[in-house]
């Protein structure tokens, strides 16, 4: 049955991966600390996230994969639609969200005690992701290659993972989230850190991910947002220090003709 209210063939469904987020708030105990957040988030796109520090950055999208219910006193209210199924339903297995919903952090979080192999196929090993059908090492040496780094450890995938330097370790966590093959990848600050030559890295890691990977990217740094991603929402504290969504839209439009002055304020410079 056809409910479109139109005639002719069905428009064409977005690829998965798309996230629709409304009416979101997110509390630490009784602190109200994410406010009232709607906006979609496109699939096989980056989305940058910018704000000043404080505004519910980060606490936004650890409720994209419920790690924020994971905080002490973490709790949710809304919906977050992860190709049309809310993933805060009752009987939605959160272990399944974050396969599905990676996340790589503002550190570099190798497990110290691993070497990069096993820092690679952890998530495997625990969500059981493997066969005989799939080698292990057919996987982590893909997951590598998809995080541009396998060349750089084919020779010494069995040394820590915490040898690698600042940009390697990062990578390496990267592909660590890329070896469950979720349809999404989290970034909190992941080039805070690290030096030009790695966040340039990164940022081409990025773009080159973005073709098979919806991607949203928390950061402070206005000219990554600017380079590297289609869609940035700009985060502000309202009176209340709660994080609300200023505006939405496309990046060259966002950067370069805002429809709110409190976003022209902030990537001019004026505060923030």
């Amino acid at each position: 049955m056809d409910i479109s209210g139109t005639t002719g063939s069905p428009a064409p469904e977005e690829p998965p991966g798309a996230l629709e987020v409304a009416d979101l708030n997110a509390w630490y105990g009784s602190f109200l600390a994410v406010k009232n957040v709607s906006l979609s988030i496109s699939s096989q796109a980056i989305t940058a996230i910018i704000g000043p520090s404080g505004c519910g950055k980060s606490t936004f999208i650890r409720c994209l994969n419920r790690m924020h219910e994971a905080s002490n006193g973490g709790r949710v209210r809304g919906r977050v639609l992860l190709d049309g199924q809310n993933i805060y339903d009752r009987g939605v297995d959160p272990v399944v969200i974050r396969r599905r919903i990676g996340m790589v952090f503002q550190k570099p979080s190798p497990f110290p005690t691993m070497t990069i192999f096993d820092n690679v196929a952890a998530g495997l090993r625990l969500t059981r992701l493997w066969s005989r059908r799939i080698e292990l090492a057919e996987v982590v040496e893909r997951s590598l290659q998809q995080a541009a780094l396998w060349d750089e450890v084919k020779d010494k995938l069995h040394q820590a993972g915490s040898s690698l330097s600042g940009g390697q370790q990062q990578r390496l966590c990267i592909a660590r989230a890329l070896a469950v093959e979720p349809q999404i990848i989290l970034l909190d600050e992941p080039c805070s850190a690290l030096d030009p030559a790695a966040t340039l890295k990164i940022e081409d890691l990025m773009r080159s991910l973005a073709g098979k990977y919806t991607i949203v990217i928390v950061t402070h740094n206005m000219q990554q947002a600017a380079r590297v991603s289609d869609m940035t929402a700009f985060f502000l504290m309202d009176q209340d220090r709660a994080g609300m969504l200023v505006e939405y839209g496309r990046t060259s439009q966002l950067f370069t003709n805002p429809k709110d002055k409190r976003t022209e304020d902030y990537i001019t410079g004026r505060f923030g």
